[in-house]
Parts: structure tokens; C-alpha cells; sequence
């Protein structure tokens, strides 16, 4: 069984993590995020790229608290292998939506080398949209190596390795509703 949850220790495969940000607090976050961002783009035209997979859970959160127009689409990067980055980001699935003249928010469940930012950014600006800024939910400032800070930010955490709420371990832990950092 590689997914085990008792109390408040979530164990995946050979590692044990426990509560890091419990599930309120990360909805409060992101209803905050989402009245940040509706206030900064009233009357424009806006479009959201969730970056799957692990930004699935923060997008469709943050869709259902944003109350004015807008679109949303998805791209598909990879540039993690078990716990570590690959250093390099491979781009999977495309944009199959224009983003010519609109206000792009890149949505990102994690940013912290900010390699994936850089290879979306440099993706997205050949699409000459008005505007291009990242929404996260955590960022690691310590292990931030990039040009493109996010503009939007749930939470500020130290540079330890965290799963759950859409963000995995080998692929395991995405489904649950807390985040949770490795044990010990």
C-alpha cells in the first residue's frame, strides 16, 4: 500500500511527512488570492494557465472563489524527479489558447528554483500578451534561483520538501486536503 494516512502522518512509499498547512488556512489563502487578483484586473480581459499537474487542485480552488470573467486553460511541465528537480523542464501538453493582448496569470502549485518559471515565461512572452504574472500557492525563497518572482503568493516556506493538496511524492499524495512536509 504506498499511500498511508494515520492521524496527522501521511506516509507515501518510503517517507513519512506530517501536517505542514492545514486545509483551512490554505482555502483562506486562496480566497484572499482570488480577491487580490479580481481587484487588480477589474475590466480586464484575463486568462489563467494552471500548470499541471501539480497546480490542479490550487486552480480549480481558485476558480471557484474568483467571481469575474475570465478563462482558463493548461500547460503540462515536468522538471521534477522524486525529490529533487531534474534541473532541466520538458514541456509535455501546449497552450491551445490565445494569449495575444490579454492579462496572463500563470497559476503554480510550487515555485522554487524557478526553472519552469523561466521556460514559461520566455513560452508565453513570444505570444505577446498585455501583461504575465505567476500566482502560487508556496513559494521557497531560499531555493529561488530565477528572474520571475511571483507577483502573488499563498505562502513563504523554507526550503524542505512538501506534498499533498495537488503536489506529489513519485506521483503519490496529490489527493489530499492539508500540506505536508517530510518528517524529521
Amino acid at each position: 500500500m504506498p499511500l498511508k494516512l494515520e492521524n496527522k502522518v501521511l506516509q507515501l512509499n518510503d517517507k513519512t511527512f506530517e501536517i505542514f498547512i492545514r486545509k483551512e488556512k490554505i482555502q483562506a489563502e486562496i480566497a484572499s488570492l482570488a480577491a487580490r487578483l479580481e481587484q487588480d484586473y477589474a475590466g480586464k480581459e484575463i486568462v489563467f494557465i494552471a500548470v499541471l499537474n501539480g497546480a490542479f487542485m490550487f486552480a480549480a480552488d481558485l476558480m471557484k472563489s474568483f467571481r469575474a470573467p475570465c478563462e482558463i486553460t493548461f500547460v503540462k511541465v515536468s522538471s521534477y524527479q522524486g525529490m529533487h528537480s531534474s534541473g532541466r523542464v520538458d514541456e509535455v501538453i501546449g497552450l491551445t489558447t490565445s494569449v495575444k493582448d490579454k492579462h496572463v496569470v500563470i497559476l503554480e502549485d510550487i515555485v522554487d528554483t524557478g526553472i519552469t518559471m523561466e521556460k514559461l515565461f520566455t513560452l508565453l512572452s513570444v505570444e505577446k500578451p498585455a501583461s504575465l504574472e505567476i500566482a502560487t500557492l508556496l513559494f521557497k525563497p531560499e531555493a529561488f534561483k530565477g528572474t520571475h518572482t511571483p507577483t502573488y503568493i499563498g505562502f513563504s516556506i523554507p526550503d524542505k520538501f512538501v506534498v499533498g493538496y495537488g503536489l506529489d511524492y513519485d506521483e503519490l499524495g496529490r489527493n489530499t486536503e492539508h500540506i505536508y512536509q517530510l518528517k524529521g
